[in-house]
């Protein structure tokens, strides 16, 4: 009786820790953190990032990821609880409660506090505005059309981030670095809105398809990955990089045209493949791209 009892509570709990996981969407950190890691091998061309950078660079990222999805599905519970898409999440569906999501929320800040006080002073410095970034992104759906681009700043000032706590300064190469990631999310985040493009007009929620519509929308999502490239390539030219970097912009520009093909205006069927599984596929391969650039360098200049 006791072992059963014993088995049903750690059953209870690896069940409240997947929840967790589920609320924050873990699994998307493949979005971010890639980037940040990048952006530590880009900031220092002849050495690598010592270990306890990498350290406090990974406890940022996940405290500031953390923080800002706990705060996105507090804010939007209403929202979520209205649309048949996101109904079942979490705290519409009352499996967690908001209160708990706050607490985690404050926890997670805290870490990301912790963690740039341990990194360089411009990384301590631009801290209170990464964090207005972070807390102001669910609210713009309610005014602009343009949110696609805070979320893109969040994940481009992680990006960016990543470099400046190896560097600690600003650049020109860490601001195109940040911008080819801003770019890069605005664009597959117009995809992910497509799918509440009837929604968000009922509800009078802002998006650029519930504005320009799907056929538009896709053309726009199109340009801002070109843009998002054209950043890759100036960044290349500028710090000299070798081979294999220049492997990667090609490998991102195959993917992202597989990503848009899956796509037309008339059928959205592969839309969960071209927002989650390439640009997963994207940030994973560009940060092994410049891994081995680093590791294996080849000059072309």
């Amino acid at each position: 009786m006791q072992e059963s009892l014993s088995k049903t509570g750690s059953n209870k709990i690896v069940s409240s820790i997947k929840e967790y996981f589920e609320l924050i969407k873990f699994e998307h950190t493949i979005f971010a953190l890639p980037f940040a890691l990048s952006g530590m091998l880009l900031a220092v061309a002849d050495k690598f990032p010592d270990l306890m950078t990498i350290f406090w660079v990974l406890l940022a990222m996940v405290g500031g990821r953390t923080a800002a999805m706990a705060l996105n599905r507090v804010i939007d519970a209403e929202i979520d609880k209205k649309n048949p898409r996101t109904a079942n999440r979490a705290i519409p569906a009352g499996r967690i409660k908001k209160i708990s999501t706050i607490i985690l929320a404050i926890l997670a800040f805290g870490l990301l506090i912790l963690a740039a006080w341990n990194l360089p002073l411009i990384c301590r410095q631009l801290l209170p505005l990464a964090i207005i970034i972070l807390v102001i992104y669910s609210y713009t759906k309610r005014f602009t059309h343009l949110s696609h681009f805070v979320l893109g700043s969040a994940l481009g000032a992680a990006a960016a981030g990543g470099w400046l706590a190896v560097s600690g300064e600003i650049t020109i190469p860490v601001i195109l670095w940040g911008f080819a990631v801003v770019f890069w999310v605005a664009g597959f985040d117009v995809i992910y809105a497509l799918q509440d493009i009837d929604f968000d007009r009922k509800n009078n929620l802002f998006s650029i398809p519930a504005w320009l519509g799907v056929k538009k929308s896709l053309w726009l999502s199109r340009l801002f990955h070109l843009v998002a490239v054209a950043f890759l390539l100036i960044l290349g030219i500028i710090i000299k990089t070798g081979l294999y970097y220049w492997l990667g912009i090609f490998f991102t520009l195959i993917l992202l045209v597989y990503e848009h093909s899956l796509l037309k205006e008339n059928d959205l069927s592969e839309l969960n493949k071209a927002f989650f599984s390439v640009n997963g596929y994207i940030s994973i391969g560009i940060f092994f791209f410049i891994l081995f650039d680093k590791l294996f360098r080849i000059d072309l200049f």
